[in-house]
């Protein structure tokens, strides 16, 4: 599945939550991961949200490309756990670079896996 953009006049991260809602009631597992802070230039402002399934597909973003494919991997950890993990990427991280955050800011990201109850 590709990623999801922005359709009709919700706001983005109301469309990616209602993506998380469908595939949970729809029997698969999922995590959201919510940007929760960001410093200096941050690609995707806080509240903005990714979901991603136990299969890899994802709808949303947390940093406009540039660490998408970290944050779906901790989320398959995160499925499979059913613990969630704060990650933090940023330019003065190794791993960021190795991600591609190069625009000069840091994020941190919530990532929690979507249950019925939820």
């Amino acid at each position: 599945m590709q990623p999801g953009t922005q359709s009709g006049s919700a706001p983005h991260h109301l469309d990616v939550l209602a993506v998380a809602e469908r595939w949970v009631q729809s029997g698969r597992k999922a995590a959201i991961a919510t940007v929760v802070e960001t410093w200096g230039s941050a690609p995707r402002p806080v509240g903005s949200h990714l979901v991603i399934d136990s299969e890899g597909n994802f709808e949303g973003s947390v940093s406009g490309g540039c660490v998408e494919g970290s944050v779906v991997s901790e989320a398959l950890d995160v499925i499979a756990s059913g613990r969630a993990t704060m990650l933090e990427f940023g330019v003065a991280d190794e791993t960021a670079w190795r991600v591609g955050l190069s625009c000069g800011g840091r994020i941190r990201v919530y990532v929690e896996p979507v249950t019925d109850a939820a």
